[in-house]
């Protein structure tokens, strides 16, 4: 615990570090914070975080991908913002649903304790019921950590996150000056003469302090680090040391932005204003993990198609992270190939020619699903290293239970309610289900892994904890004819199937599961990690790694 290594105590009071963004979203202001949070944990510290999000809904969980990207999932079931992804894989932590604060969510406290009296016949405000709301939920959320990372989504000036604002203001006003600290990450452009334009950032600032913050620290996205001209201008204009002003250059890979801030000095600036320097661990003590792991040489490159029907890389972030994972553990490069599963619904067409493997996503709908059905007969056919993941589970048991088995019509109940052979069917306790947000299976569950399987080789253990996302699994009455027919369940939990696979393929796995949520850059998912060792080792064996 960094409470024994640092000799700091939790009782002198939790920290707090604010993050507002300005002038456009998706900045990457939760870059900027997760990395603040990556050095702080590296020094000693019990680093958590929270995501505010504004809009209406309670949580993620109905929102289009190809609108909002990614639906994570937390360990307790949660289905949040893909935000909470980056901070998870960042800091190396399992958040929970208390992590992620909505407006939905704070809304509906506040209403149904309105109608249960709570309020004892007061008028129910914005200030102070939302703000005290909000407030306790972010205090709620640290417990047990030194420090708590608090990104506000969005952009200073939308009326969606004004009580959120207000919120932090008197949250300042009530904490201890040293335990607070805000930062504001904005845009510096370049204008058509190459100069770097600081008028966004101070009007920025200028809205943010008509609120009543004051950030202390600015972080400057801009396409290069922020020259010193720059630095001192923004400084002046916005009221903060030259050295509280910080740039966030564009990297190659966001996994090395921890190492670009810390370079500037960052993590010291932030636990000198916080009271932290002297409580951290020294600088030759603190872990390298990180550094050591993403600045590690490739010895190769792999390429690697991805079979969906959501044209958004932020739909299948958590995928696309995993595979990077896995590569720095296995020493290649991953190229992922974007193949949308609607153009393959009549065959390949040679659009998976020269693949070395394929991964099938999860999704939900009719719609590219028989695309990826072919892509899964090309891949058992051909031999090409396949993983198949929830959906891609799924219709891996559907192409077998059509091709192999022979079963014509064979699919989801889920995909074609007149099916002859619903290999696929609703779960029991489905059945009666009426609402759409959070009533799927969801959240953490040990899955069994059979000894003797590939599987069991992946994880090292006999059992195995992901995470869930589905209404359907593989329906009870075919399973003893897809075994027969030479299909491996090497995974179930009780009397479900979780994971598949073909012993005498190169690498045919699935799982009903959803390891990428639980994949990390210093700890690759198995089952990733597994999928690239089939690929390296079968076809370019020259480039496996010193890990192995």
């Amino acid at each position: 615990m960094p409470t024994e290594q640092t000799g700091y105590d939790p009782s002198l009071g939790r920290k707090f570090v604010f993050v507002t963004g300005g002038v456009m979203s998706g900045l990457g202001k939760g870059i900027t914070a997760a990395s603040t949070g990556r050095l702080l944990a590296n020094a000693g510290f019990d680093v958590t975080a929270v995501k505010i999000d504004p809009y209406l809904n309670v949580d993620a969980g109905t929102m289009n991908p190809f609108q909002h990207g990614e639906v994570y999932v937390l360990k307790d079931g949660g289905e949040v913002d893909l935000d909470l992804g980056n901070y998870e894989r960042f800091l190396d932590i399992d958040m929970t649903f208390d992590h992620n604060v909505t407006t939905g969510k704070v809304y509906r406290e506040v209403i149904e304790k309105e109608r249960a009296g709570d309020y004892l016949g007061r008028t129910v405000q914005i200030i102070p019921h939302i703000t005290d709301d909000i407030k306790r939920r972010i205090r709620e959320a640290a417990e047990g950590s030194d420090v708590c990372i608090v990104e506000v989504g969005g952009t200073v000036g939308d009326i969606e996150g004004m009580p959120y604002l207000e919120a932090l203001r008197q949250f300042a006003h009530e904490e201890d000056d040293d335990d607070i600290l805000f930062t504001h990450v904005t845009l510096v452009p370049y204008s058509k003469n190459g100069e770097q334009k600081t008028k966004p950032t101070q009007h920025s600032v200028k809205e943010l302090r008509s609120i009543g913050l004051q950030p202390d620290i600015l972080v400057g996205r801009c396409e290069d680090p922020l020259e010193e001209e720059t630095r001192e201008k923004i400084a002046l204009f916005c009221d903060v040391p030259t050295g509280a002003v910080f740039s966030n250059p564009d990297v190659e890979d966001i996994y090395r932005v921890p190492l670009v801030v810390e370079d500037e000095g960052l993590d010291e600036y932030v636990m000198d204003h916080l009271g932290l320097a002297g409580e951290a661990l020294p600088e030759g003590q603190r872990d390298t993990t990180w550094r050591e792991t993403v600045t590690r040489e490739s010895e190769g490159e792999v390429e690697v198609a991805l079979v969906g029907k959501y044209g958004l890389e932020d739909a299948y972030i958590s995928i696309h992270e995993s595979l990077k994972h896995a590569g720095l553990e296995k020493r290649v490069d991953v190229d992922r190939q974007w193949v949308h599963s609607e153009d393959l619904a009549d065959g390949h067409d040679g659009q998976l020619d020269g693949v070395d493997g394929v991964v099938i996503p999860g999704g939900f709908g009719s719609r590219g699903t028989e695309g990826k059905v072919e892509a899964i007969r090309y891949c058992r056919e051909q031999d090409v290293p396949l993983l198949g993941l929830c959906l891609g589970f799924q219709l891996s048991v559907v192409e077998f239970a059509r091709n192999v088995l022979g079963l014509e019509g064979a699919h989801s109940a889920e995909l074609d309610e007149d099916t002859p052979h619903p290999v696929i069917d609703l779960l029991p306790e489905q059945k009666e289900t009426e609402d759409m947000g959070g009533t799927m299976r969801l959240g953490a569950h040990e899955t069994d892994l059979q000894a003797g399987t590939l599987a069991r080789e992946l994880y090292g253990a006999s059992t195995c904890t992901e995470r869930h996302r589905h209404r359907y699994e593989v329906n009870p009455e075919y399973i003893p004819d897809l075994e027969a027919a030479g299909m491996v369940f090497s995974g179930t939990s009780g009397n479900r199937m979780e994971v598949l696979e073909l012993p005498d393929h190169p690498y045919f796995l699935g799982t009903q599961f959803h390891p990428e949520f639980r994949s990390r850059p210093t700890r690759a998912s198995p089952p990733f990690v597994g999928f690239l060792d089939a690929i390296v080792t079968a076809e370019q064996p020259a480039r496996v790694g010193g890990d192995d």
